[in-house]
């Protein structure tokens, strides 16, 4: 697993600003249990996929893929995009699939999509005891790929009156998981329709989006 995993980061790394390549690289959607709705927010992924592989440029497949958190099939995704509104739970299992996934070169973004916060800080502790989320500060590269976020994260999708907050799990000096506080970027990947947003917010939400994914294929 730990070669497979390797195998797919260093193709992602090949993926951006090289225009002339065709290879591509699959990302996914987590599915856990619990009874939260992991699977809102499903026009997300696609269009943040279309408006990178056309910005950036990335070479990134336009299928996402759904996978367990306890499967084996979770090491072919080197980003697993993990939503939802309600309750989250990792089984024993799940935990250490999560984080032999995570310590070998995988990467968890974790969007909170309101009400999920408790749950997701919970179960993340399952998976990394011996850490804590960190907010990551300003200046970290994740803002400052081909766009720019001089602030930080943007604000999206107005929940509690609270600023969009960026945490992190940093392991060995890599960032390993990337958790979206009261922004909802998904909310601003979807089709634009789903949500009143003006269209600078939805642009905004995708850049952040296309930052998050090149900082993923190329750290």
């Amino acid at each position: 697993m730990t070669k497979r995993i390797g195998f797919f980061i260093l193709v992602a790394a090949t993926l951006f600003n090289i225009s002339a390549r065709t290879n591509t690289v699959r990302i996914a959607t987590l599915k856990y249990n619990g009874g939260g709705d992991w699977y809102a927010n499903p026009t997300a992924l696609p269009n943040l996929v279309a408006f990178a592989n056309k910005t950036v440029p990335a070479h990134i497949d336009n299928t996402i893929a759904t996978v367990f958190v306890g499967s084996n099939e979770i090491f072919n995704y080197p980003y697993i995009y993990m939503t939802g509104h309600g309750n989250v739970v990792f089984s024993k299992s799940d935990a250490e699939n999560l984080r032999t996934y995570l310590l070998h070169g995988g990467f968890l973004h974790i969007d909170d999509n309101y009400g999920l916060d408790v749950y997701a800080r919970r179960e993340m502790k399952k998976v990394f005891p011996e850490y804590d989320f960190v907010e990551l500060p300003v200046n970290h590269p994740i803002y400052k790929q081909t766009f720019s976020f001089p602030h930080g994260l943007p604000k999206i999708h107005e929940h509690d009156g609270k600023p969009a907050q960026g945490f992190g799990i940093v392991h060995n000096n890599r960032l390993v998981c990337f958790y979206t506080y009261e922004c909802d970027l998904g909310n601003g990947w979807e089709n634009k329709e789903v949500h009143s947003l003006s269209d600078a917010k939805r642009e905004s939400a995708l850049q952040m989006g296309a930052n998050i994914l090149q900082y993923v294929f190329t750290q």
